[in-house]
């Protein structure tokens, strides 16, 4: 109970951004614009006004645990929960076109860091950081790799700082010009959003935009199996960061476990894909329509959830975004994380043009 009260105020918190953002953008999209469905999203509202209330206004701390544990924890579960949306085979297919071009990404944005932190001569550990989180997945991977490379406090911070806003800038963005780009190819879109955006957060927050603007819920199920693949290499990458780091340090007694640098969200997400399909196989007549409405009903509440979780975590993530922070990064750091998050976005719009 006392940890429930911990967290209360800031799930609360994110949660009233949450419904003050679904009502405003539903009135304005409707009742301003005259629109039958409305043009604005969500959860894009929801980062928007979370932005603007944790930067505006001075947060008591007593909200914060709430708002830690929404972007932790209800971010997870919603995730999860985006595995009812697909069945094995739509895994096996996506999942295994994706591979081979997050590992082209993956080398890309490592090549482009090494050559040019030999220009600004920030430090190995800052390098590791900054490439991680492009290429594999955000701050987690931030987090996880830190400590195996001795990152120091102020470096994780530049870093997750550094992968924040762009990835802010990309999930806003990328949802708009990739259907420009794609010319409305769901499967193209979805493999770039799940490729070019850093965190998974943001990747499910632009698969939801794209579904709330432009009606079709495909990009958000291709794009998070691309992210969990690609949240799948931390288990290659941290290891061989490690190794990199401490073939060149005195300290050669870098710890780390498998089990504390693998995102098992994965697992649960790859749960869900199997209830789906076991649930389709028993409850889906030979004509391919639902034989139990409850199985309906489950799967649409289901979806709804998800949303209504992704909605709030990002909410809370909006309020944990620190312009202050995020302004003290000093150009270098920065213009690397520019020209990182740039290259992982060029290299898969060329990839996804060529090959796919």
């Amino acid at each position: 109970m006392k940890r429930f009260s911990v967290i209360f105020p800031g799930l609360l918190l994110a949660t009233i951004i949450f419904i003050i953002s679904d009502f405003l953008s539903q009135y304005i999209g409707k009742n301003i614009l005259g629109y039958p469905k409305s043009p604005i999203s969500t959860v894009m509202f929801s980062i928007i006004l979370g932005i603007l209330i944790g930067n505006l206004f001075n947060i008591p701390s007593i909200f914060s645990a709430g708002l830690s544990f929404s972007l932790k924890f209800i971010l997870r579960l919603g995730i999860v929960l985006l595995g009812i949306r697909l069945s094995f085979s739509d895994v096996a297919l996506y999942g295994a076109t994706s591979a081979a071009l997050i590992v082209i990404c993956i080398i890309s944005v490592i090549l482009i860091i090494y050559v040019m932190v030999h220009y600004f001569k920030i430090s190995a550990s800052m390098s590791y950081l900054i490439a991680i989180g492009t290429s594999i997945c955000g701050a987690s991977a931030i987090v996880a790799t830190a400590p195996v490379i001795n990152a120091k406090k102020a470096e994780v911070t530049y870093a997750i700082a550094n992968i924040t806003i762009f990835g802010i800038i990309g999930m806003f963005l990328y949802p708009y010009l990739a259907n420009h780009l794609f010319q409305g190819d769901v499967n193209r879109i979805g493999l770039f959003l799940g490729t070019a955006i850093h965190e998974t957060a943001q990747v499910a927050a632009a698969g939801l935009i794209y579904e709330q603007q432009f009606n079709d819920a495909r990009v958000l199920e291709i794009s998070t199996i691309t992210k969990l693949v690609r949240n799948t290499f931390l288990i290659v990458m941290i290891p061989l960061f490690a190794y990199f780091y401490t073939r060149n340090s005195s300290n050669k007694h870098t710890s780390y476990s498998i089990l504390n640098i693998f995102p098992l969200f994965v697992l649960g997400f790859l749960v869900m894909v199997i209830v789906r399909s076991v649930g389709d196989g028993l409850f889906i007549n030979d004509h391919g329509v639902f034989s139990n409405d409850f199985w309906n009903h489950a799967i649409i509440t289901m979806k709804s959830t998800s949303a209504v979780l992704l909605s709030i975590a990002m909410a809370s993530l909006g309020v944990l975004t620190n312009l202050k922070e995020i302004r003290t990064m000093g150009y270098r750091p920065f213009l690397i994380g520019f020209v990182a998050a740039s290259m992982i976005g060029l290299v898969s719009f060329l990839i996804i043009s060529l090959f796919i």
